[in-house]
């Protein structure tokens, strides 16, 4: 990571590469959890196919998901998504587990309902690579959204 600070003491209040916050690159960042809802035999080998310091664990319930979380939801219905996202946070990634022969309607349902991703299946390295690529998109969205005070 890469970031570019400003070389003079001079008050450049509009200058594009003006960065006001504090940047510690030396600070790691918590590693990825996917918290699973549902039905949890579907998602067993899925950890031994996520990034090294990745973890996989099973949630009890919307309340004990926190905000850094990609929330897989095994199984995923219309009404599971949409309660999830009533619930959680904006910023946290949910990717609904739907069965391999779920019907279209089901998977625009999820999507429309407020899943970030639809997998069909469940072969864990397909859903692993499906979890790395939110994690990507949900760290972009930091930077993206990065408020300069």
């Amino acid at each position: 990571m890469l970031v570019q600070l400003n070389r003079t003491d001079q008050n450049e209040a509009f200058a594009p590469n003006r960065f006001t916050g504090r940047a510690d690159v030396n600070t790691p960042r918590p590693e990825p959890v996917v918290a699973v809802l549902g039905y949890h035999g579907r998602v067993a080998g899925l950890g031994a196919h996520l990034p090294s310091g990745w973890s996989v664990r099973h949630a009890a319930g919307l309340d004990d998901i926190r905000a850094d979380d990609i929330v897989l939801i095994s199984g995923a219905k219309v009404l599971d998504v949409v309660g999830a996202r009533a619930v959680l946070p904006r910023r946290t990634r949910i990717v609904a587990l739907v069965d391999d022969d779920a019907a279209a309607e089901l998977v625009a349902g999820v999507l429309s309902a407020g899943a970030d991703v639809c997998v069909r299946g469940g072969q864990p390295a397909i859903l692993a690579g499906h979890l790395v690529a939110c994690r990507r998109r949900q760290l972009t969205d930091r930077w993206m959204n990065l408020e300069i005070a």
